[in-house]
């Protein structure tokens, strides 16, 4: 099953849930929001497919339909950092050293769950930031509630998979670096997520690794930036979600993201080829991020208002 959240021009103000075959988006009656047909074994989601196509709400072109953030404000967002080729290019490109304790335990952060982006729309330059970047991720939903999951437990809990595209100011997380405990306003710049929730069941005869033989790929004005591949990571999502619920409950509709690609940000590509090759993104400039058979997301980037300064505080020790 591929789901999306979308609107039509009859209705640009409303948010419904559909059901896509094909080219066609059959509507969904009895809900308007994802997280309403979560929280068991996907029984909701097999028993919502049936009934969208047997008694649509509408059927509309894929094509006509203005695509929305798959879900507009999640319970959480943790994204990891699962792809470690990238994160170990991207630490020695800073004249760091990469910290093999990472290959102990799959770590994350928790990010803004509210700044969500959906295909199509436009995405803010914060004020007068320089150094904006993409970063090409997947990210899996969480189906059903659980707590101190065992990574086979843990892939019952999946409901399905979706492109998600952590945009992420640079030069503001360097101001930030250091001072702030975990990214803060560097990564507020908004969460891709879309086009489509995409059953485990759609793309488990691709199976490899610790994920699925699948290409992902990114360009710039057209160019092909990143060249990538799903099965190059280091964590599976059962075992992200299972080290996530220690000691804790996941929720429906809970995202998990998976941690950019090898390749897959202009932070690495810049630092590996060189800034010239690959600039920073500009106001104008238009994304593409694309996985195979999870569908493709496209923005492009405008320029947000300059921010009001604050006055730095002074301490007497």
């Amino acid at each position: 099953m591929r789901w999306i959240n979308y609107r039509t021009a009859d209705a640009p103000d409303t948010d419904k849930l559909g059901l896509v075959d094909g080219d066609r988006v059959y509507g969904l009656r009895s809900a308007t929001g994802l997280v309403e047909l979560l929280g068991d074994d996907g029984s909701r989601l097999r028993d919502a497919a049936g009934e969208a196509t047997r008694s649509p709400l509408e059927v509309v072109a894929l094509d006509d339909v203005r695509l929305r953030p798959l879900l507009a404000q999640p319970p959480s967002i943790r994204d990891f950092s699962s792809f470690l080729q990238h994160y170990r290019t991207s630490i020695i490109n800073l004249g760091q050293k990469f910290d093999e304790k990472l290959l102990q335990l799959p770590i994350f952060y928790y990010t803004n769950n509210t700044n969500m982006v959906g295909d199509g729309d436009d995405v803010s330059i914060p004020g007068q930031a320089t150094n904006m970047d993409y970063e090409l991720e997947i990210a899996c939903v969480v189906g059903k509630a659980g707590i101190d999951l065992t990574p086979d437990e843990a892939e019952q809990h999946i409901a399905g998979y979706c492109i998600l595209n952590d945009w992420s100011v640079r030069d503001v997380l360097a101001e930030e670096l250091g001072r702030a405990p975990m990214p803060a306003k560097g990564k507020d710049a908004g969460i891709g997520l879309g086009p489509f929730l995409v059953t485990p069941d759609e793309i488990e005869d691709r199976r490899s690794g610790h994920g699925f033989d699948l290409e992902m790929t990114a360009s710039v004005n057209g160019e092909v930036y990143t060249r990538g591949n799903w099965s190059s990571i280091n964590w599976s999502f059962a075992e992200m979600l299972s080290y996530a619920s220690r000691n804790v409950w996941l929720r429906p509709g809970d995202v998990i993201g998976g941690g950019t690609v090898g390749g897959g940000c202009i932070l690495e590509l810049g630092g590996t080829h060189g800034r010239d090759k690959y600039p920073w993104l500009r106001e104008g400039d238009e994304v593409t991020v694309e996985i195979e058979r999870l569908g493709t997301m496209t923005n492009r980037l405008h320029r947000g208002k300059a921010p009001v300064p604050l006055t730095p505080r002074t301490m007497d020790f």
